[in-house]
């Protein structure tokens, strides 16, 4: 397993980089990292009570952050470009705690490709136990229009 290399983690906010899921300096933000697991990347993240939604529970929404940038991440590094998301399709199986002794790995792999389109997979784990599963499809740029048009930057590992 290879650390995949943040390419914007030199830009500050005010050059337009503050992303709430994977920012190191964003001060509300996830700080999500990611590794290249063979076709899964990878996201081992700890949760804490700032984003909880009942009483020691991960909230449901960030759940679904972490499941949609771990499937960004994957296009980035597997595809070379951006996109979007253009569906969620999401089972909580169980609560997720927010206690110091939770310890999240969130992992994503593309399935099938239809044209622009990935079908990806996506889960959540915590402590081992699955929690939370994922389908999502993700509508990829050209090359080109990532580059031009949203200043996308190779996506490489670590040596």
């Amino acid at each position: 397993m290879k650390r995949i290399i943040n390419p914007y983690i030199g830009m500050s906010e005010a050059e337009g980089y503050n992303c709430f899921a994977c920012a190191p300096h964003n001060p509300h933000g996830l700080k999500m990292e990611f590794y290249e697991d063979g076709d899964d990347v990878v996201c081992y993240w700890i949760p804490n009570s700032h984003y909880q939604g009942w009483t020691d529970t991960l909230h449901g929404g960030i759940q679904a952050t972490l499941i949609d940038e771990t499937a960004g991440w994957v296009i980035a590094r597997k595809m070379q470009t951006t996109g979007m998301t253009t569906n969620l399709n999401i089972k909580y199986k169980r609560p997720i705690p927010t206690t110091p002794d939770a310890r999240l790995e969130i992992r994503a792999h593309i399935c099938t490709m239809k044209r622009n389109f990935a079908l990806m997979e996506a889960t959540i784990t915590c402590n081992g136990e699955l929690c939370t599963t994922a389908e999502l499809t993700f509508f990829c740029f050209p090359q080109e229009k990532a580059k031009e048009e949203f200043h996308f930057l190779p996506y490489e590992v670590e040596e």
